[in-house]
């Protein structure tokens, strides 16, 4: 999935809490966007490998959550939800395609390293690859909450991102045409 959809399920998830709670709506906000963002940092790395756990990620997310509930502050929110969405980010990589840099080929059976049991994930191609119609459609329905909850600047970069989704969706087969060499 794109990285704005994983952005977009952690703004969703965390909209109904911004909206009854709604002095921590940019912290949540905030939280939510770097978490959904940070797993992908190791594309640098040895991506959906270095910083995905999509199962031990959820050792951390939920004693977070629990810290939060029992001690709700700007930093306990901002750090569960930041922790809650990168997990969700690492485990929702599985319903995608694998690693290459054109997936529709199906050519790996690697979506996500699950580091407990030292062993690949299979991509399960629900949404087949990144940009995908399919990806684009579940990025804009799951933006609809966080544009209707967020304000000021927080819905101006999900507005922003939104047309970043749709945009790399219209070109995404085409840009491993227009890829270098070096980079495949």
């Amino acid at each position: 999935m794109m990285a704005t959809t994983h952005v977009f399920t952690g703004l969703a998830v965390v909209a109904p809490i911004a909206y009854f709670v709604p002095e921590f709506a940019v912290v949540l906000g905030v939280g939510a966007i770097l978490g959904g963002l940070a797993p992908d940092f190791d594309l640098v790395f040895a991506h959906r490998r270095t910083l995905h756990f999509p199962v031990a990620g959820l050792a951390v997310a939920v004693p977070a959550v629990a810290v939060t509930a029992a001690a709700p502050s700007s930093l306990t929110v901002g750090l569960a939800a930041f922790a809650v969405v990168a997990w969700l980010h690492a485990a929702s990589d599985a319903i995608g395609g694998g690693l290459e840099m054109d997936p529709w080929n199906d050519r790996t059976e690697r979506a996500v390293y699950d580091h407990v049991r030292r062993r690949w994930i299979r991509p399960r191609r629900w949404i087949r690859y990144d940009g995908a119609p399919e990806d684009a459609a579940v990025a804009g329905t799951l933006a609809v909450p966080a544009l209707v909850v967020f304000e000021g600047w927080l819905a101006a970069a999900i507005t922003g991102g939104l047309v970043v989704s749709l945009v790399y969706a219209l070109l995404r087969r085409r840009l491993i045409a227009w890829t270098p060499d070096w980079l495949e």
